[in-house]
């Protein structure tokens, strides 16, 4: 059985640190300096990991290689288990034409690019993120920016971006509950803590989607929607988390910032319009073709509210199997087939003798996300009316696209998990925990190191979530308020995951150029991150301690 040891370089818990980073700077490297392929850049990364986790930890090599192998299948299940099925679906809608008919839709709100930027990215990719999370949104949404007339590369930064504010309360709030577990804290108290964080944030997001999409010059013309949509979000998320239900939090703020932004454009329109390239039809991997003529024909009459109804089906679908799983009786019955084994011949015991849950790994086929969204997408079939061949033809090119997107997601899934067992991301967790005081603004900065690792808010707060709570003790801090910043900190680190853009570059068609994503996200990942530091520090201290519940 291996124990984890927190320095054993030199016997310095400095020097162990800068040795067990080593993974993560070859991983950033490979990505923003060299511009490797991101399946590449994360073997390579990987790798590194496991030298590391052998040469300077002294982890047998065939624990570092079974840590790995775990991750690697969390990975695919049940992380890319989601991506699949919902690219899959949005792949029939696109074959069937209904995905036009839902672009269209969003247009004839507003035909403005900014504005669509809001609705699509922001209000609409947080309620994919509330039912399914795990790159759901980030994946739809930026094909969805492409057929409006987006070009590839800032359709990704678009939707990349725009998948912050909604994070921590994602997939029901899958995240919070975690956080909840390893905390041994309540997940509504906690909810209400991040709810005091991630509303403010949401104010500012849109406007900064406005910027991406036309610099200062769509600042200017459309500030009044982008504050509109940000302060409706962030104070519907603020309510649901404090007073009505963490897991709803997302869907009430998503759907009650469409409202509001609608009722806003019946009475305001920015006094210019950026409507960009002509609108675009587009395949499976996000590649633009150009108009066909069935397409221009389709353009130039109005769509029959029947072929309306049946290209929102398959969200309205999402969303009924999602709150119907929800329930209770059926959540329960979901719940009966699932199990949690140990993964064969792992066996880790912690730094200080207790054995780790790390090789435990959990087996909940039907009441995954992504089983709920293979249910959802068999329906789908139905309300679209697409036969059981041309579904499965779907399917496979669905793979066949994300199969260079699979591959990184498994290398960096296998990446944390060598990290997490043989002591490597906790050593940088304790490290940086003998800051005293000072670690209230550094505690988001953990929550960011583990979701830019693992592409999972989720996995993040599984990550640091006790540590958080154990630095507070020393340190002298609130420990809610350390927990729930690493969640909320945790959320700005998803847009530079070489997951998450390993997803976005395949469903633009950039594969290959997660590199070039990389670098127009970066920025805007350290400057939330940096916001998100300063506030957590404030609430800390007298000025802003008010808001610690």
């Amino acid at each position: 059985m291996y124990r984890q040891v927190l320095d054993p370089v030199a016997h310095s818990l400095a020097w162990s640190s800068l040795v067990s980073a080593l993974p993560l700077l070859t991983l950033f490297v490979l990505l923003g300096l060299v511009r490797m392929r991101a399946w590449l850049a994360s073997v390579i990364a990987l790798a590194v990991s496991v030298v590391v986790a052998i040469w300077a930890y002294g982890m047998p090599t065939g624990q570092a290689l079974l840590a790995g192998g775990e991750g690697a299948v969390f990975g695919f299940f049940p992380i890319l288990w989601i991506v699949i099925n919902a690219i899959w679906i949005y792949t029939m809608t696109v074959e069937t034409g209904h995905f036009d008919v839902l672009r269209r839709t969003f247009a004839q709100v507003s035909d403005d690019q900014r504005i669509q930027a809001i609705i699509i990215a922001f209000s609409f990719g947080a309620l994919l993120e509330a039912l399914a999370g795990f790159g759901t949104p980030v994946a739809i949404t930026s094909v969805m920016l492409i057929a409006m007339g987006f070009k590839p590369l800032k359709a990704a930064v678009v939707a990349l971006v725009a998948n912050t504010a909604p994070v921590a309360f994602g997939a029901m709030a899958i995240p919070i509950i975690t956080l909840g577990g390893v905390t041994h804290m309540s997940s509504d108290t906690l909810g209400a803590m991040v709810g005091h964080q991630t509303p403010i944030l949401a104010v500012f997001v849109p406007l900064v989607l406005v910027f991406i999409v036309d610099g200062r010059r769509g600042v200017a013309q459309t500030w009044v929607a982008a504050l509109t949509a940000g302060v409706a979000f962030g104070l519907a998320q603020w309510i649901t988390s404090n007073h009505l239900s963490v897991p709803l939090t997302d869907i009430v703020a998503s759907l009650f910032s469409v409202v509001v932004l609608v009722a806003l454009l019946r009475v305001w329109q920015p006094g210019e319009t950026l409507g960009g390239p002509e609108p675009r039809t587009v395949v499976a991997g996000g590649a633009a073709d150009e108009p066909t003529p069935g397409f221009a024909g389709r353009v130039a009459r109005p769509d029959a509210r029947a072929e309306v109804v049946r290209a929102w089906a398959p969200y309205a679908i999402i969303i009924a199997v999602f709150v119907l799983a929800q329930i209770n009786p059926i959540k329960g019955w979901l719940d009966e087939p699932t199990r949690t084994v140990n993964w064969p011949g792992l066996h880790i015991t912690g730094a200080s003798g207790k054995v780790s849950t790390l090789p435990q790994f959990k087996i909940n086929w039907l009441n995954a996300a992504g089983t709920l969204l293979l249910i959802s997408g068999v329906f789908s079939a139905i309300a679209l009316k697409v036969g059981v061949a041309r579904a499965l033809r779907a399917y496979r090119a669905t793979l066949v696209q994300l199969r260079w997107a699979i591959v990184t997601v498994m290398a960096v899934l296998g990446l944390a998990y060598v990290m997490n067992a043989s002591g490597q991301t906790i050593t940088l967790g304790t490290w940086m925990a003998g800051a005293g005081g000072f670690f209230a603004f550094l505690s988001p900065v953990l929550g960011w190191l583990g979701t830019a690792v693992t592409g999972s808010d989720t996995s993040s707060n599984s990550l640091f979530g006790a540590l958080q709570v154990a630095a507070a003790g020393k340190a002298n801090l609130s420990p809610l308020l350390m927990a729930a910043s690493n969640s909320s900190g945790g959320v700005l680190g998803k847009m530079v995951s070489p997951q998450n853009l390993a997803i976005a570059a395949a469903a633009v068609g950039m594969d290959g150029k997660e590199g070039d994503i990389f670098r127009r996200v970066i920025l805007w990942s350290l400057v939330f991150l940096a916001g998100m530091c300063v506030l957590a520090l404030l609430q800390s201290v007298a000025v802003l301690s008010w808001m610690v519940p």
